[in-house]
Protein backbone atom coordinates (compact mmCIF):
# COMPACT_ATOMS: atom_id res chain seq x y z
CA UNK A 1 0.00 0.00 0.00
CA UNK A 2 1.40 3.40 -0.97
CA UNK A 3 2.17 5.89 1.73
CA UNK A 4 -0.66 8.25 0.81
CA UNK A 5 -3.19 5.42 0.65
CA UNK A 6 -2.00 4.14 4.00
CA UNK A 7 -2.64 7.60 5.41
CA UNK A 8 -6.14 7.65 3.94
CA UNK A 9 -6.76 4.32 5.63
CA UNK A 10 -5.39 5.71 8.88
CA UNK A 11 -7.65 8.74 8.79
CA UNK A 12 -10.65 6.85 7.47
CA UNK A 13 -10.65 3.76 9.66
CA UNK A 14 -7.95 3.53 12.31
CA UNK A 15 -9.26 6.60 14.09
CA UNK A 16 -12.90 5.50 14.12
CA UNK A 17 -14.58 5.12 17.51
CA UNK A 18 -16.05 1.90 18.79
CA UNK A 19 -19.72 2.80 18.42
CA UNK A 20 -22.08 5.23 16.77
CA UNK A 21 -22.34 7.17 20.02
CA UNK A 22 -18.58 7.40 20.25
CA UNK A 23 -18.46 8.56 16.63
CA UNK A 24 -20.74 11.43 17.49
CA UNK A 25 -18.70 12.20 20.57
CA UNK A 26 -15.36 12.41 18.80
CA UNK A 27 -16.54 13.78 15.45
CA UNK A 28 -13.93 11.46 13.99
CA UNK A 29 -13.56 11.39 10.20
CA UNK A 30 -15.28 8.45 8.55
CA UNK A 31 -13.67 8.38 5.12
CA UNK A 32 -11.74 10.31 2.54
CA UNK A 33 -12.27 10.18 -1.19
CA UNK A 34 -10.26 7.25 -2.64
CA UNK A 35 -7.42 8.12 -4.97
CA UNK A 36 -7.53 11.84 -4.08
CA UNK A 37 -4.23 13.67 -4.47
CA UNK A 38 -2.18 13.97 -1.33
CA UNK A 39 -2.65 17.40 0.27
CA UNK A 40 -0.09 19.27 2.31
CA UNK A 41 -2.15 18.45 5.40
CA UNK A 42 -2.15 14.73 4.61
CA UNK A 43 1.58 14.83 3.98
CA UNK A 44 2.14 16.49 7.34
CA UNK A 45 0.01 13.92 9.14
CA UNK A 46 1.75 11.08 7.36
CA UNK A 47 5.09 12.48 8.48
CA UNK A 48 3.76 12.79 12.03
CA UNK A 49 2.61 9.16 12.04
CA UNK A 50 5.88 7.86 10.61
CA UNK A 51 7.84 9.78 13.23
CA UNK A 52 5.66 8.45 16.06
CA UNK A 53 6.03 4.89 14.82
CA UNK A 54 9.79 5.40 14.78
CA UNK A 55 9.71 6.90 18.27
CA UNK A 56 7.79 3.87 19.55
CA UNK A 57 10.54 1.64 18.15
CA UNK A 58 13.10 3.32 20.43
CA UNK A 59 11.47 1.82 23.53
CA UNK A 60 10.88 5.27 25.00
CA UNK A 61 7.14 4.67 25.27
CA UNK A 62 4.84 1.96 26.58
CA UNK A 63 1.56 3.48 25.45
CA UNK A 64 0.92 6.62 23.45
CA UNK A 65 -2.17 8.37 22.09
CA UNK A 66 -2.15 11.38 19.76
CA UNK A 67 -4.86 13.48 18.13
CA UNK A 68 -4.69 16.42 15.73
CA UNK A 69 -7.59 18.80 15.22
CA UNK A 70 -7.83 21.19 12.33
CA UNK A 71 -10.73 23.34 11.09
CA UNK A 72 -13.05 21.91 13.72
CA UNK A 73 -12.47 18.28 12.79
CA UNK A 74 -10.38 15.44 14.17
CA UNK A 75 -7.95 14.97 11.30
CA UNK A 76 -5.72 12.41 12.99
CA UNK A 77 -6.27 10.12 15.93
CA UNK A 78 -4.01 7.17 16.53
CA UNK A 79 -2.88 5.06 19.46
CA UNK A 80 0.35 3.14 19.87
CA UNK A 81 1.59 0.49 22.26
CA UNK A 82 -0.08 -1.10 25.26
CA UNK A 83 -1.63 -0.12 28.56
CA UNK A 84 0.94 -2.08 30.58
CA UNK A 85 4.51 -3.11 29.83
CA UNK A 86 4.63 -6.81 28.98
CA UNK A 87 0.87 -6.96 28.48
CA UNK A 88 -1.22 -7.33 25.37
CA UNK A 89 -4.03 -4.83 25.96
CA UNK A 90 -3.58 -2.22 23.27
CA UNK A 91 -4.14 1.45 23.91
CA UNK A 92 -7.40 2.51 22.26
CA UNK A 93 -8.93 5.93 21.54
CA UNK A 94 -10.92 5.45 24.75
CA UNK A 95 -8.12 4.35 27.08
CA UNK A 96 -7.95 6.66 30.09
CA UNK A 97 -4.75 8.45 31.08
CA UNK A 98 -4.09 10.92 33.84
CA UNK A 99 -3.68 14.33 32.26
CA UNK A 100 -2.10 15.94 35.37
CA UNK A 101 -1.74 19.73 35.01
CA UNK A 102 -3.77 19.89 31.83
CA UNK A 103 -6.55 19.80 34.45
CA UNK A 104 -5.86 23.48 35.16
CA UNK A 105 -7.44 24.43 31.85
CA UNK A 106 -10.70 22.84 32.97
CA UNK A 107 -10.69 24.85 36.20
CA UNK A 108 -9.95 28.09 34.39
CA UNK A 109 -12.64 27.40 31.80
CA UNK A 110 -15.21 26.89 34.53
CA UNK A 111 -14.00 30.07 36.22
CA UNK A 112 -14.45 31.93 32.94
CA UNK A 113 -17.99 30.60 32.66
CA UNK A 114 -18.73 31.66 36.25
CA UNK A 115 -17.48 35.16 35.45
CA UNK A 116 -19.59 35.34 32.28
CA UNK A 117 -22.66 34.27 34.27
CA UNK A 118 -22.08 36.88 36.96
CA UNK A 119 -21.49 34.28 39.65
CA UNK A 120 -17.83 34.99 40.32
CA UNK A 121 -15.41 37.90 40.23
CA UNK A 122 -11.75 37.23 39.57
CA UNK A 123 -11.03 40.11 41.93
CA UNK A 124 -12.52 38.11 44.81
CA UNK A 125 -10.01 37.33 47.61
CA UNK A 126 -8.87 33.72 47.68
CA UNK A 127 -9.35 33.65 51.47
CA UNK A 128 -13.09 34.01 50.92
CA UNK A 129 -12.97 30.37 49.80
CA UNK A 130 -9.97 29.13 51.81
CA UNK A 131 -9.98 30.97 55.17
CA UNK A 132 -7.14 28.79 56.47
CA UNK A 133 -4.74 30.18 53.85
CA UNK A 134 -1.94 32.20 55.43
CA UNK A 135 1.08 33.94 53.90
CA UNK A 136 3.96 35.67 55.63
CA UNK A 137 3.00 39.10 56.90
CA UNK A 138 -0.69 38.63 56.11
CA UNK A 139 -0.07 38.85 52.36
CA UNK A 140 -2.80 36.29 51.73
CA UNK A 141 -5.30 39.18 51.95
CA UNK A 142 -3.93 40.46 48.62
CA UNK A 143 -4.29 37.17 46.75
CA UNK A 144 -7.19 37.38 44.31
CA UNK A 145 -8.58 34.59 42.19
CA UNK A 146 -7.03 36.34 39.19
CA UNK A 147 -3.58 36.17 40.73
CA UNK A 148 -4.16 32.58 41.78
CA UNK A 149 -5.34 31.37 38.35
CA UNK A 150 -2.45 33.13 36.62
CA UNK A 151 0.19 31.73 39.00
CA UNK A 152 1.05 35.03 40.71
CA UNK A 153 1.01 33.99 44.37
CA UNK A 154 4.56 35.16 45.03
CA UNK A 155 5.42 31.82 46.65
CA UNK A 156 8.48 29.86 45.51
CA UNK A 157 7.66 27.57 42.57
CA UNK A 158 5.78 24.38 43.46
CA UNK A 159 5.69 25.43 47.11
CA UNK A 160 5.06 22.47 49.41
CA UNK A 161 4.30 20.05 46.58
CA UNK A 162 6.66 17.75 48.48
CA UNK A 163 4.36 17.84 51.52
CA UNK A 164 1.35 17.14 49.32
CA UNK A 165 3.19 14.17 47.79
CA UNK A 166 3.95 12.91 51.31
CA UNK A 167 0.21 12.63 51.93
CA UNK A 168 -0.60 15.84 53.80
CA UNK A 169 -4.05 17.13 52.73
CA UNK A 170 -4.25 20.58 51.11
CA UNK A 171 -6.23 22.12 53.96
CA UNK A 172 -3.33 21.32 56.30
CA UNK A 173 -0.79 22.79 53.89
CA UNK A 174 -2.44 26.15 53.21
CA UNK A 175 -1.82 27.64 56.69
CA UNK A 176 1.83 26.54 56.58
CA UNK A 177 2.64 29.01 53.79
CA UNK A 178 2.96 31.68 56.47
CA UNK A 179 6.40 30.15 57.18
CA UNK A 180 7.54 30.45 53.54
CA UNK A 181 9.58 33.42 52.40
CA UNK A 182 8.02 34.82 49.20
CA UNK A 183 10.16 35.52 46.16
CA UNK A 184 8.05 38.53 45.16
CA UNK A 185 4.93 40.34 46.25
CA UNK A 186 1.54 38.85 45.51
CA UNK A 187 0.66 39.59 41.88
CA UNK A 188 4.18 40.74 41.01
CA UNK A 189 5.76 37.70 39.33
CA UNK A 190 5.10 34.23 37.94
CA UNK A 191 5.66 31.22 40.20
CA UNK A 192 3.97 27.95 39.26
CA UNK A 193 1.82 26.31 41.96
CA UNK A 194 -0.41 23.27 42.46
CA UNK A 195 -1.72 23.34 46.02
CA UNK A 196 -2.89 26.95 45.99
CA UNK A 197 -4.29 26.60 42.47
CA UNK A 198 -6.89 24.22 43.80
CA UNK A 199 -8.58 27.06 45.70
CA UNK A 200 -10.17 27.85 42.34
CA UNK A 201 -12.05 24.58 42.60
CA UNK A 202 -13.32 25.52 46.04
CA UNK A 203 -14.49 28.90 44.73
CA UNK A 204 -16.41 27.27 41.90
CA UNK A 205 -18.05 24.77 44.23
CA UNK A 206 -19.07 27.62 46.53
CA UNK A 207 -20.68 29.82 43.90
CA UNK A 208 -22.48 27.00 42.11
CA UNK A 209 -23.36 24.98 45.21
CA UNK A 210 -22.06 21.73 43.70
CA UNK A 211 -19.00 19.54 44.22
CA UNK A 212 -16.23 20.49 41.84
CA UNK A 213 -16.16 17.08 40.14
CA UNK A 214 -19.90 17.32 39.43
CA UNK A 215 -19.45 20.78 37.92
CA UNK A 216 -16.75 19.59 35.55
CA UNK A 217 -18.95 16.66 34.53
CA UNK A 218 -22.15 18.61 33.94
CA UNK A 219 -20.70 21.82 32.49
CA UNK A 220 -17.80 20.43 30.42
CA UNK A 221 -17.43 16.65 30.07
CA UNK A 222 -21.03 15.81 29.21
CA UNK A 223 -21.95 18.70 26.89
CA UNK A 224 -18.62 18.43 25.04
CA UNK A 225 -19.08 14.71 24.41
CA UNK A 226 -16.13 13.74 26.61
CA UNK A 227 -17.87 10.46 27.38
CA UNK A 228 -14.98 8.71 29.12
CA UNK A 229 -13.42 11.59 31.06
CA UNK A 230 -13.57 11.60 34.85
CA UNK A 231 -11.99 12.93 38.03
CA UNK A 232 -10.29 10.86 40.71
CA UNK A 233 -8.35 7.63 41.08
CA UNK A 234 -11.41 5.46 41.64
CA UNK A 235 -12.94 6.52 38.34
CA UNK A 236 -9.63 5.85 36.58
CA UNK A 237 -9.12 2.34 37.92
CA UNK A 238 -12.74 1.25 37.65
CA UNK A 239 -13.00 2.27 34.00
CA UNK A 240 -11.83 -1.11 32.63
CA UNK A 241 -9.66 0.54 29.99
CA UNK A 242 -6.90 2.61 31.55
CA UNK A 243 -3.19 3.02 31.00
CA UNK A 244 -0.99 1.95 33.93
CA UNK A 245 1.72 4.40 34.97
CA UNK A 246 5.36 3.49 34.28
CA UNK A 247 8.74 4.65 35.52
CA UNK A 248 12.23 3.38 34.86
CA UNK A 249 15.29 3.64 37.05
CA UNK A 250 18.09 5.90 35.95
CA UNK A 251 20.97 4.12 34.29
CA UNK A 252 24.04 4.30 36.53
CA UNK A 253 26.46 3.17 33.83
CA UNK A 254 27.27 5.78 31.21
CA UNK A 255 26.16 4.91 27.66
CA UNK A 256 24.40 1.76 28.87
CA UNK A 257 20.94 0.98 27.45
CA UNK A 258 18.04 2.45 29.42
CA UNK A 259 16.55 0.35 32.18
CA UNK A 260 13.20 -1.28 31.37
CA UNK A 261 9.91 0.41 32.16
CA UNK A 262 8.13 -0.91 35.25
CA UNK A 263 4.55 -0.44 36.37
CA UNK A 264 4.12 1.69 39.48
CA UNK A 265 1.14 2.40 41.69
CA UNK A 266 -1.20 5.25 40.90
CA UNK A 267 -0.21 8.06 43.24
CA UNK A 268 -3.13 9.67 45.06
CA UNK A 269 -1.88 13.10 46.27
CA UNK A 270 -2.54 15.20 43.16
CA UNK A 271 -6.07 13.84 42.99
CA UNK A 272 -6.44 15.73 46.28
CA UNK A 273 -6.16 18.99 44.32
CA UNK A 274 -8.55 18.18 41.45
CA UNK A 275 -8.60 21.67 39.93
CA UNK A 276 -4.82 21.47 39.62
CA UNK A 277 -4.35 17.85 38.56
CA UNK A 278 -7.38 15.59 39.00
CA UNK A 279 -8.70 14.86 35.49
CA UNK A 280 -8.52 11.53 33.65
CA UNK A 281 -9.27 11.47 29.92
CA UNK A 282 -8.89 9.47 26.75
CA UNK A 283 -7.46 10.80 23.53
CA UNK A 284 -11.01 10.85 22.07
CA UNK A 285 -12.08 13.04 25.00
CA UNK A 286 -9.12 15.35 24.60
CA UNK A 287 -9.78 15.81 20.89
CA UNK A 288 -13.18 17.18 21.90
CA UNK A 289 -11.54 19.43 24.48
CA UNK A 290 -9.10 20.74 21.91
CA UNK A 291 -11.92 21.59 19.51
CA UNK A 292 -13.72 23.49 22.27
CA UNK A 293 -10.61 25.49 23.16
CA UNK A 294 -10.24 26.39 19.48
CA UNK A 295 -13.74 27.85 19.54
CA UNK A 296 -15.62 24.87 18.13
CA UNK A 297 -18.24 24.70 20.91
CA UNK A 298 -19.41 28.31 21.40
CA UNK A 299 -22.64 27.23 23.04
CA UNK A 300 -20.60 25.60 25.81
CA UNK A 301 -17.44 27.74 25.91
CA UNK A 302 -18.34 31.11 24.36
CA UNK A 303 -15.69 33.19 22.58
CA UNK A 304 -15.73 35.72 25.44
CA UNK A 305 -14.76 33.00 27.90
CA UNK A 306 -11.94 31.74 25.67
CA UNK A 307 -10.68 35.28 25.16
CA UNK A 308 -10.61 35.78 28.92
CA UNK A 309 -8.78 32.59 29.87
CA UNK A 310 -6.30 32.68 26.97
CA UNK A 311 -5.25 36.30 27.51
CA UNK A 312 -1.67 36.59 28.86
CA UNK A 313 -1.48 37.86 32.45
CA UNK A 314 2.19 37.62 33.38
CA UNK A 315 5.52 37.08 31.64
CA UNK A 316 7.21 33.75 32.38
CA UNK A 317 10.93 34.28 31.79
CA UNK A 318 11.86 30.96 33.38
CA UNK A 319 9.58 29.18 30.92
CA UNK A 320 11.07 31.12 28.02
CA UNK A 321 14.57 30.00 29.03
CA UNK A 322 13.45 26.40 29.50
CA UNK A 323 11.56 26.14 26.23
CA UNK A 324 14.02 28.09 24.08
CA UNK A 325 16.54 25.29 24.55
CA UNK A 326 14.33 23.18 22.29
CA UNK A 327 12.21 25.80 20.50
CA UNK A 328 14.73 28.22 19.04
CA UNK A 329 12.02 30.31 17.39
CA UNK A 330 10.38 31.06 20.74
CA UNK A 331 10.57 34.79 21.44
CA UNK A 332 8.58 35.01 24.68
CA UNK A 333 6.15 33.18 26.92
CA UNK A 334 3.39 34.17 29.29
CA UNK A 335 0.87 32.54 31.61
CA UNK A 336 -2.83 33.21 31.14
CA UNK A 337 -5.52 31.54 33.27
CA UNK A 338 -4.62 27.86 33.34
CA UNK A 339 -2.83 28.13 29.98
CA UNK A 340 0.62 29.02 28.71
CA UNK A 341 0.96 31.43 25.81
CA UNK A 342 3.99 31.24 23.51
CA UNK A 343 5.13 33.66 20.83
CA UNK A 344 6.66 31.20 18.39
CA UNK A 345 7.75 31.73 14.79
CA UNK A 346 5.54 34.79 14.56
CA UNK A 347 2.41 33.00 15.82
CA UNK A 348 0.58 32.81 19.13
CA UNK A 349 0.46 29.29 20.56
CA UNK A 350 -1.70 28.26 23.52
CA UNK A 351 -0.38 25.23 25.37
CA UNK A 352 0.12 23.36 28.61
CA UNK A 353 1.98 20.30 29.81
CA UNK A 354 1.13 17.80 32.50
CA UNK A 355 3.34 15.40 34.41
CA UNK A 356 2.67 13.11 37.35
CA UNK A 357 4.40 9.86 38.32
CA UNK A 358 4.12 7.54 35.34
CA UNK A 359 2.14 9.84 33.04
CA UNK A 360 2.83 12.73 30.70
CA UNK A 361 0.48 14.89 28.63
CA UNK A 362 0.74 17.87 26.30
CA UNK A 363 -1.69 20.08 24.46
CA UNK A 364 -0.78 22.89 22.05
CA UNK A 365 -2.77 24.81 19.47
CA UNK A 366 -2.50 27.72 17.06
CA UNK A 367 -5.77 29.68 17.18
CA UNK A 368 -4.96 31.65 14.03
CA UNK A 369 -4.67 28.43 12.01
CA UNK A 370 -7.44 26.59 13.88
CA UNK A 371 -5.23 23.59 14.53
CA UNK A 372 -3.61 21.82 17.43
CA UNK A 373 -2.37 18.57 18.91
CA UNK A 374 -2.83 16.64 22.13
CA UNK A 375 -0.59 13.83 23.37
CA UNK A 376 -1.13 11.33 26.21
CA UNK A 377 1.41 8.78 27.44
CA UNK A 378 1.87 6.42 30.35
CA UNK A 379 5.58 7.23 30.57
CA UNK A 380 7.49 10.49 30.97
CA UNK A 381 10.25 9.97 28.46
CA UNK A 382 12.26 12.88 27.08
CA UNK A 383 10.95 12.31 23.57
CA UNK A 384 7.38 12.82 24.75
CA UNK A 385 7.90 16.55 25.22
CA UNK A 386 9.14 17.03 21.64
CA UNK A 387 6.03 15.71 19.89
CA UNK A 388 3.99 18.91 20.19
CA UNK A 389 6.83 21.19 19.01
CA UNK A 390 7.38 18.81 16.09
CA UNK A 391 3.75 19.15 15.03
CA UNK A 392 3.79 22.91 15.48
CA UNK A 393 6.75 23.12 13.12
CA UNK A 394 4.94 20.95 10.60
CA UNK A 395 1.81 23.11 10.81
CA UNK A 396 3.86 26.29 10.47
CA UNK A 397 5.98 24.87 7.60
CA UNK A 398 9.18 25.44 9.52
CA UNK A 399 12.47 23.93 8.31
CA UNK A 400 12.76 20.21 9.14
CA UNK A 401 14.33 19.32 12.47
CA UNK A 402 15.06 16.01 14.16
CA UNK A 403 12.83 16.87 17.10
CA UNK A 404 12.75 13.35 18.54
CA UNK A 405 16.46 12.62 18.06
CA UNK A 406 15.76 9.77 15.65
CA UNK A 407 18.49 10.32 13.09
CA UNK A 408 21.05 7.54 12.87
CA UNK A 409 18.62 4.94 14.21
CA UNK A 410 17.67 3.36 10.89
CA UNK A 411 18.85 -0.08 12.00
CA UNK A 412 16.50 -0.01 14.94
CA UNK A 413 13.56 1.01 12.78
CA UNK A 414 14.31 -1.62 10.15
CA UNK A 415 14.44 -4.28 12.83
CA UNK A 416 11.01 -3.26 14.08
CA UNK A 417 9.20 -3.41 10.75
Amino acid sequence: MGKWLALLFLLGTASLPASADDAAATNAPTALTPFAPVSLEESQLEQLDETLEAAMATGDFVGLAVAVVRDGETKFMKTYGVTEAGGDQAVTPFTLFRIASLSKGFASSLAGLAVSEGKLSLDAPAIDFAPELAFAGGAEKSLTLSYLLSQRTGLPPNAYDNILEAGVPPEKILPQYRKVKPICGVGKCYTYQNVTYDIAGRALSAVYGQPYADLVQTRLFTPLGMTHASIGSKALMESGDWARPHLRDRQKVKDAPPNPWRVVEVKEPYYGVPAAGGVNASIADMAQWLKAQLGGAPEILPPSVLDLIHAPQVNTPSETRRMRSVMQNLTSSQYAYGWRVYDYAGRTIIAHGGSVDGYGAQIAFIPELDTGIVILANTRSRRLWSIAPMYLDLALSQPPKDWLALEGMDSIFQGSQ
